[in-house]
């Protein structure tokens, strides 16, 4: 049991956002062992089958299972729609994923059970979310709305830009309508933007990050299976993706807040 505390956590997105989740894992898990996969070679999953993002999805579990991790998290919200479930089959550990993390947040801190969620076309149209809120809670008003342009804007680093502001305040005209106390940031890209949203929306809706939510749940999760690092070295953090793009190493330190190392490459044939 001691040798498997020490084994890493594995989390694994389509391509960089999930490196959010990373970050929040290592404040909230500071001497626990990470291997972050993004499968940047076949971004963006959006546009795949079902049939096609489980199949991917199947190959990274493996991959990360392969070396030994004791946790799964699924950062990404595209994966976590439509593949948590073959993950969870296929895996011998528990697995996590941001959509039941940040349902979850959404239902214990909303006071009038009115909730937003803003996330890529994807994910708002799988109806993961709202699927998962009114699994907890049935009375909840679910009030969902698609932002595609937030991703590209987080890219280019326009994160207090007078566009982005602009942006956002178009998208959330709709959700303001329907009187909500509480927002959903259903996209592993969206923590970035925490500061530019609470000014759009106002201190009286109170931002669900899954990213911080989905670290709270695995460090609970650690604890109650006694699965904790008890080491407290510095811990071994792996990057590997399928492919590097020119500007991963310079995204990677801004999702991050700190200096992206060297990454590895996975091939899958």
């Amino acid at each position: 049991m001691k040798a498997e505390r020490e084994h890493a956590i594995g989390v694994f997105d389509s391509g960089i956002g999930g490196l959010t989740v990373v970050r929040a894992l290592m404040d909230r898990l500071p001497f626990e062992n990470l291997i972050y996969f993004g499968d940047t070679a076949r971004v963006p999953y959006g546009i795949k089958s079902v049939e096609t993002i489980q199949s991917f999805s199947a190959q990274i579990a493996d991959y990360l299972m392969a070396r030994q991790v004791k946790l799964l998290v699924v950062a990404c919200n595209t994966m976590a729609a439509v593949a948590s479930e073959v993950i969870k089959a296929r895996v011998n550990v528990p697995v996590l994923d941001v959509i039941d993390a940040g349902a979850r947040a959404a239902v214990a801190v909303s006071d009038r059970h009115a909730i937003g969620v803003i996330g890529t076309p994807t994910t708002i149209n799988s109806n993961a979310y709202a699927r998962s809120i009114q699994a907890l809670r049935p009375d909840v008003r679910v009030y969902s709305q698609a932002c595609p342009l937030f991703v590209p804007l987080v890219e280019e680093g326009w994160l207090d830009h007078e566009v982005t502001r602009l942006t956002a305040r178009e998208y959330m005209k709709p959700v303001f309508v329907e009187n909500i106390d509480t927002l959903v940031l259903g996209c592993t890209h969206y923590p970035l933007l925490k500061p530019l949203l609470q000014d759009v929306v106002g201190s009286s809706v109170r931002l669900v990050d899954s990213a911080l939510t989905v670290a709270e749940q695995a460090a609970g999760l650690l604890q109650a299976m006694d699965l904790a690092n008890p080491q407290r070295s510095q811990p071994s953090y792996r990057y590997v993706v399928t492919d590097i793009p020119l500007r991963f190493q310079a995204l990677g330190s801004r999702f991050l807040g700190r200096d992206m190392p060297a990454v590895e490459m996975a091939r899958f044939t």
